[in-house]
């Protein structure tokens, strides 16, 4: 989740978001040369229009703190798959 955080999202953030998703969808973790020029362009394009879609959204909540989210990452990986 890249939106309503304070700071907010950085161009980084966001490419690496694309990137993860870009990933997912092909099933390519580092696509063939024949296509690497279509996977950027897709993560560009995906990048591009979350960018969009962040800078678009309102909401009345109050901003979410990276490091807080951050400590309960374990608590909510637990609830979600168990105990390793």
């Amino acid at each position: 989740m890249l939106f309503n955080f304070d700071p907010a999202a950085t161009e980084d953030e966001i490419r690496a978001a694309a990137l993860q998703y870009v990933r997912k969808i092909s099933g390519f973790a580092k696509p063939s040369a024949a296509n690497q020029e279509a996977f950027d362009r897709a993560v560009d394009d995906v990048a591009q229009a979350s960018a969009s879609l962040i800078n678009s959204l309102v909401t009345s909540a109050p901003s979410r703190n990276r490091e807080t989210e951050l400590a309960k990452a374990p608590e909510r990986a637990l609830r979600r798959f168990g105990e390793a």
